[in-house]
């Protein structure tokens, strides 16, 4: 049983959100200051605990703080003014929840009497917390300076607890400014635990026990699965995963098709299998084909998250439960005398190598590019991927995986996130290489972050993949209405010299053979740096890429 808060001394209230945040393990915090924050930022400060990184707006510090929670598996933490500052985040807010990162928001506020009335006050936004609610796990405001302990341990706590997922936190500026009593203990409570029904997982063993064909699809809940899940590999169960749940194990193993699940090999495969689990995953309409993709039946779904019961796909059973949990009870339960089809393994790998094939053909020379980036990157570096055509194709699906938290994306489909997550995830890398991989209209929206890049010397690569616009929304658009165009085509300062006055390392390439000679330079180089592709010169996809092809509805299930 946790002891109870006792008030120890009185510090100010920014003092107290530094402490409470340094005895949960918090060194790394990104944001913006402001004069409705600076008390909070003034203690980080002068403690020297807590290293705050300033980037350049609000969007790019909360993305950054993503990329670092995904990387390091803790908690994120950013700071940003109230009112425009708080409303700048949303976006980045969103993908945060999307993603179910862990992620504390701090926002500033006015003063606790001002707030809601009205007043024209600086920085008065009406009703903001409801804007916060809309995108965060949960929001809170502190309303009294006696309160403020237990607000920020609680916020902290929901941030972490199962499924987890940004929580948004107000601070009147009066109530950071004045004294505020600092416990003499913070209670540390542990994740939910959802207590497993037995009796269900028995049903699951059931369904196991009978299929010959059995089909594992880990989604992002499942990201901490590893271990169980390389159990029920090597017992021979085959493994699809999401884009987010890409890497829970290595995609070198004979027995995962990692996220090469909606094309059409992998669909003809799917209906010589008999069973699919899905543990952690929403199936998102991007990853079904808009939930027209056809899975193998029976289906039995796991996850925290009782709304996700029957959510997008019909469950024959749904087991209540953290994932790991549930899946290690199911190795545990699998009889040892339990086989699959002697024939599965070595249809899996066909199907693996026809997705592959298939995938390549799409793309063109941009398979090459591929092999090539994977070649010159080590094993263990962390891949960011933003929203762009290459990352739509290549960079989510094709392009091998081979290490757990080395995987992140813009799940959410908003685009100009990827160059933030990836400082954010330098901060987390632990001597692991960061490669971003970004399109130039991405790279437009928030280019202003590449100074915090500078500044900070983080050892980032960003691969800018330059078709001169929006591709994809010219793709969709094309596919839509023809050979019109409208306002997809953007204009981009000329990078080389770009980077210059940002004192960054850069190359442009236009040939396959300039990317060959350049990767290996460009990825053992160190600091932040910037290699140009001129999809132009490269050439064009076989394949244009626009959004998920649509299927005929299943009629199966």
């Amino acid at each position: 049983m946790s002891k109870p808060i006792v008030a120890k001394e009185e510090v100010s209230g920014g003092e107290v959100v530094a402490r409470i945040l340094e005895q949960f393990g918090v060194t790394t915090a990104f944001g913006v200051i402001s004069i409705h924050n600076d008390p909070m930022l003034e203690a980080f400060e002068r403690r020297k605990r807590i290293r705050f990184v300033p980037a350049r707006g609000e969007a790019g510090a909360t993305n950054m703080a993503d990329g670092y929670a995904r990387t390091n598996k803790s908690l994120g933490v950013v700071v940003t003014s109230t009112g425009p500052g708080a409303g700048n985040a949303a976006g980045a807010l969103t993908e945060a929840l999307t993603a179910g990162t862990p992620l504390l928001h701090l926002t500033g506020q006015i003063d606790a009497r001002d707030v809601d009335h009205g007043r024209g006050m600086n920085h008065e936004t009406a009703d903001q917390l409801s804007m916060l609610k809309a995108v965060s796990k949960a929001a809170f405001r502190v309303r009294s300076s006696s309160e403020l302990a237990r607000v920020i341990t609680e916020a902290v706590t929901c941030a972490l607890d199962l499924p987890s997922g940004p929580v948004s936190v107000e601070i009147p500026i009066d109530i950071q400014m004045k004294p505020a009593p600092m416990p003499s203990y913070v209670p540390r409570n542990g994740k939910r635990r959802v207590e497993v029904d037995s009796k269900a997982v028995d049903y699951l063993v059931a369904l196991l026990r009978a299929a010959r064909r059995p089909l594992l699809w880990a989604g992002g809940g499942a990201r901490h699965c590893g271990a169980e899940i390389e159990r029920l590999l090597s017992r021979g169960v085959g493994l699809v995963t999401s884009v987010h749940g890409r890497a829970v194990t290595a995609e070198d193993h004979p027995l995962t098709l990692g996220a090469l699940n909606n094309g059409n090999a992998a669909e003809e495969f799917y209906r010589t299998c008999d069973l699919t689990i899905v543990a952690g995953s929403r199936l998102r309409g991007t990853e079904t084909s808009v939930h027209r993709l056809a899975l193998p039946s029976p289906l039995a779904q796991i996850d925290l998250d009782l709304r996700a019961w029957n959510r997008n796909y019909a469950s024959d059973l749904f087991v209540l439960g953290d994932s790991a949990e549930v899946l290690a009870n199911l190795a545990d339960r699998l009889p040892a005398d339990w086989r699959p089809d002697p024939k599965f393994a070595s249809d899996f790998a066909a199907a693996k190598r026809n997705a592959v094939a298939e995938m390549r053909k799409a793309i063109g020379p941009y398979a090459e590019i591929s092999d090539m980036l994977r070649e010159a990157m080590p094993r263990d570096a962390i891949f960011v991927r933003d929203v762009t055509v290459s990352a739509n194709t290549w960079g989510n699906r094709l392009f091998p995986m081979y290490q757990n938290q080395g995987s992140i994306h813009a799940l959410g489909g908003g685009i100009g996130q990827g160059v933030q997550q990836a400082i954010g995830a330098c901060f987390a890398a632990k001597n692991r290489k960061v490669v971003a991989l970004c399109g130039d209209g991405g790279l437009a929206l928030n280019i202003g972050e590449l100074a915090t890049a500078v500044q900070e010397n983080v050892d980032l690569l960003i691969i800018l993949m330059n078709d001169g616009g929006y591709g994809v929304i010219r793709n969709i658009v094309k596919s839509r209405y023809g050979d019109r165009r409208f306002y997809s085509e953007l204009f981009l300062p000329d990078l080389m010299n770009y980077a210059r006055v940002m004192n960054m390392q850069a190359w442009r390439v236009g040939t396959l053979e300039e990317f060959r000679n350049t990767i290996s330079q460009a990825m053992a180089a160190t600091g932040p740096r910037l290699l140009e592709v001129d999809m132009n010169g490269i050439g064009a996809f076989p394949e244009a890429f626009a959004g998920p092809r649509l299927r005929p509805t299943p009629t199966a299930r």
